[in-house]
């Protein structure tokens, strides 16, 4: 079978499944709950199929606590990252909160200025990229190849 990268609409169109679903620390199971990574994990399996790998057990401050890079780290072992650091539909984008602080949220672009993601004491929402979130974007991915059916 011939591959190619996951199509921006078919990202965007999984991850819209997802809006509505009630913010759950460290789930990722649609309409149920999830954060920011298990709605990434979601879409992923939407898309891709099985997960590359499943992340280890983390606490809400575990970037602050470990200061380790551990998001960025699998981002760069799974997925493309954006050659033009632009923003597009169906970027997955990942954001530090503060300079020296490790990533630590990721959501998936709509739009050059919207985007979808799960926080905490929220539910998943598509909600604009204004200014005060963009200068905290760390990394722009891509999704990987998908197998054409």
């Amino acid at each position: 079978m011939p591959y190619k990268n996951a199509p921006p609409a078919r990202v965007i169109a999984a991850a819209r499944e997802w809006l509505g679903t009630p913010y759950q620390h460290q789930a990722s199971l649609k309409g149920v709950g999830c954060d920011c990574l298990g709605l990434l994990r979601g879409v992923w399996r939407d898309v891709l199929g099985e997960e590359p790998e499943r992340p280890t057990s983390y606490s809400p401050s575990w970037a602050e606590a470990g200061g380790a890079e551990s998001l960025l780290e699998a981002a760069q072992r799974h997925l493309i990252p954006c050659r033009d650091w632009e923003v597009a539909p169906g970027c997955i984008l990942l954001f530090r909160w503060r300079a020296g602080l490790p990533v630590k949220h990721c959501g998936i672009a709509t739009s050059a200025t919207h985007f979808i993601h799960a926080h905490d004491g929220a539910c998943v929402a598509e909600v604009p990229l204004p200014p005060g979130w963009r200068r905290r974007i760390a990394a722009i991915f891509e999704f990987p190849e998908v197998k054409e059916e």
